[in-house]
């Protein structure tokens, strides 16, 4: 009986805590379907009468507003951004774990100083680069500079200094190359770690304002993230309704993706160098 009354307890307070971490997100998908009064004086979470107008709106005003567009752009660059990052971190983080490099302890050590460096620091010679030339208000501006992952390449070497080598020594046995060995065998043991990594990357540069606020400022070549600080800072920052029905708009396709990898990202976490 007291074992009952204790899971009923934890159990509340479970959902007690659980809703106050889920309290913004219902107000914010809540306040997407309120109308602009409603959403300006309402009180409760609920609205009162339940409408799709931000939504149109937010869609049907291409002019200011190129929701579509921005979400475009966004999935280029962190499509694109997540790849390059991933696929240099691994190329990398193998080599120092199997290959004969040179300067390999100085090398890890610099990484290891690397990761104490705040990336606001490089953000000034990334400018002047781009700047110089020409590839300010571009794609490239927001894909390059997340080609490199000092944390994303330790915690891939660190998982491979335990991989067996026995492995990888039976596809040499057979006649693989190096490259076969990385595609056939490491990739699909370290895949948890991979994708945790990947999920990371793609989470940072669909989140990342600073950056693309440097770099961009033409609407049409806008993250979704730009775009909402536009909306915010712009003419409608009079109707949360339509500020909230934006981000709601953003938060979709994260949410369908954590759905999808959660279970590579639990994996990752308890098997890479996190602990």
């Amino acid at each position: 009986m007291k074992k009952n009354i204790s899971k009923i307890l934890l159990l509340m307070m479970a959902c007690i805590i659980a809703y106050l971490f889920l309290l913004p997100l219902l107000f914010m998908v809540f306040t997407s379907f309120k109308g602009v009064a409603e959403s300006v004086t309402s009180t409760t979470l609920l609205p009162k009468e339940w409408t799709f107008e931000n939504y149109i709106e937010l869609f049907h005003n291409t002019d200011t507003s190129p929701v579509i567009q921005w979400l475009i752009n966004t999935a280029i660059i962190t499509i694109c951004g997540t790849a390059l990052r991933i696929t240099t971190s691994v190329l990398a983080a193998y080599a120092l774990a199997r290959l004969n490099v040179a300067g390999k302890k100085i090398i890890l050590i610099g990484l290891i100083w690397a990761m104490a460096i705040p990336e606001i620091v490089t953000y000034f010679p990334l400018f002047y680069i781009f700047k110089q030339i020409g590839g300010l208000n571009t794609y490239w501006a927001l894909i390059l500079p997340s080609g490199s992952g000092v944390m994303c390449i330790y915690l891939i070497y660190n998982f491979l200094i335990d991989f067996p080598k026995e492995l990888e020594e039976a596809g040499l046995v057979e006649g693989a190359n190096i490259f076969q060995i990385l595609w056939h065998i490491v990739l699909p043991s370290v895949k948890p770690v991979v994708i945790t990594q990947a999920f990371i990357t793609f989470l940072g540069l669909y989140n990342s304002y600073l950056w693309p606020s440097l770099v961009i400022n033409k609407n049409e070549t806008r993250t979704i993230t730009l775009g909402i600080a536009a909306l915010v800072l712009g003419e409608n920052y009079t109707n949360p309704g339509m500020m909230m029905a934006s981000t709601v708009v953003s938060v979709i396709p994260v949410m369908i993706i954590f759905i999808f990898a959660n279970k590579y990202i639990v994996k990752g976490f308890t098997h890479s160098g996190i602990k």
